[in-house]
């Protein structure tokens, strides 16, 4: 009886093993987060995670592991007063692993530990990254730790002034390196239970935390370039286009939300010439998935809010530590449409061609997306009593990996909760790899159709 026992359990061994090695890289990245958001509410549950030795029920600690590990920042309970410090630093961990990415994390022990990594492993860690090939995916990975541990330790030692002021050096140790790491990871969880209100006119912190989850929101692949060329025109076509996107979504997000707010007694008008303009920036450059207010989000004009939730879709850029559509893919789009219009059967760009699998992808990733929001926020006008444009925003906000909120999130239904988990899910693991890891089959023989044009427009 014991020799069967035994061959059995090496069979379910083997069963188990092959089931692994068999699935996708979509699929072993959306199970591989799958996994730790399960061990993150599972901590999140136990007495010594919350301030009134309860835990937390299991629907809100998955909603806050989620939020936590895809660095979104939306949230159900004030982090600063219900956690204890085991709880605000289970919420830091998921952070971390949510912004290097789950299969960089790994690659993390696995080298500590002296393990090779194999093909497999390198062709997901390819798809995490949006790497364009696999030679150098390792060297990369090693990059995208440093880069990240160092700008986080360079991060909490710049916020370590501000905030001894304040705070006993405990508590100043811990908020430094939580709302550095929170910042560069574009997560938006914060402990000041407020966001950043109390530094609206603040330069030093804004600028501190703005220079973080703007870098983190460029991509590692794109810091690596500049750091090599450091020259505009020996950039690559991926640089150029996420710089130019991101300047003129910075300078425009500033721009409109200056104007739009300037009067509005609840937001900017109260405020000095100097102050104007230092909310507008920070308020026009958070959207780009950070999550972080120095304003109230509630009391903005429905105009404001609405363009809000356009900076929101778009988004950070590929291969970093923020979501959403991804400047790369609104900028290709745009070049599409560009070359169209003057009459162009190539799309070019920056003296490049743009090759016709990328504007396939953009344009997937882009019918995906808005078919997701626009369900979504359809779903939740019914289960919520919140108005459209909250809802609305709530929606974008989730996909986009952001954290903003006009303030309905903890009132949400558990439909509600549950829908805006799965949305934050389907943003920090992609929509295009989650859609192909869910209908993935593969191909018997590829067969060429003939060609036939339809009207459009």
């Amino acid at each position: 009886m014991e020799i069967l026992n035994y061959d059995t359990q090496a069979s379910e061994v083997r069963i188990i093993n092959i089931g692994i090695k068999s699935l996708s890289p979509g699929q072993f990245l959306a199970l591989g987060y799958i996994i730790v958001i399960s061990i993150g509410t599972l901590l999140l549950t136990l007495p010594i995670a919350t301030v009134n030795h309860q835990g937390l029920n299991v629907l809100d600690a998955l909603f806050t592991a989620t939020s936590a590990t895809a660095v979104t920042g939306l949230i159900v309970v004030n982090t600063s007063t219900y956690f204890t410090v085991f709880g605000q630093l289970v919420i830091l961990l998921l952070i971390q692993i949510g912004g290097l990415g789950f299969m960089t994390t790994s690659t993390l022990f696995a080298l500590l530990l002296g393990k090779k990594i194999n093909l497999k492993e390198r062709i997901i860690i390819q798809e995490e990254l949006n790497h364009f090939n696999l030679s150098g995916v390792i060297k990369l990975v090693r990059y995208v730790i440093l880069l990240t541990l160092g700008l986080e330790a360079i991060g909490a030692i710049l916020l370590f002034p501000k905030m001894i002021v304040r705070y006993p050096l405990s508590k100043a140790l811990l908020y430094s390196v939580f709302h550095s790491i929170s910042a560069f990871c574009n997560a938006g969880f914060d402990l000041f239970g407020n966001s950043l209100a109390n530094f609206t006119g603040d330069i030093y912190i804004n600028i501190v935390i703005t220079s973080l989850f703007i870098v983190g929101g460029i991509g590692f692949a794109v810091i690596a370039d500049l750091y090599r060329h450091r020259k505009f025109s020996r950039f690559s076509l991926n640089t150029k286009l996420v710089l130019v996107t991101t300047i003129t979504l910075i300078i425009l997000g500033t721009v409109v939300i200056f104007i739009l707010e300037y009067s509005n007694p609840n937001t900017l008008q109260g405020l000095s010439v100097k102050g104007k303009v230092l909310a507008a920036y920070f308020q026009g450059v958070t959207p780009r998935t950070a999550g972080f207010n120095t304003i109230s989000l509630g009391q903005m004009r429905s105009a404001s809010l609405f363009f809000i939730i356009v900076l929101m879709f778009i988004g950070a850029s590929p291969g970093s530590t923020g979501g959403g559509l991804k400047t790369t893919t609104m900028g290709s789009l745009i070049a599409v449409v560009y070359n169209l219009v003057r009459g162009n059967d190539e799309i070019e760009l920056f003296k490049r061609r743009l090759a016709r699998s990328v504007i396939y992808k953009a344009l997937a990733v882009t019918i995906i997306s808005l078919a997701w929001v626009i369900l979504i926020t359809m779903v939740l006008t019914i289960t919520e009593k919140a108005k459209f444009l909250e809802v609305f925003f709530e929606t974008v906000s989730a996909y986009g990996t952001v954290g903003l909120s006009t303030g309905i999130t903890g009132n949400l239904s558990g439909i509600g909760r549950v829908l805006i988990i799965v949305t934050m899910f389907l943003g920090r693991v992609g929509p295009l790899t989650l859609a192909t890891a869910i209908g993935e089959q593969k191909q018997q023989g590829k067969v060429r159709y003939p060609e036939e044009k339809v009207l459009i427009g």
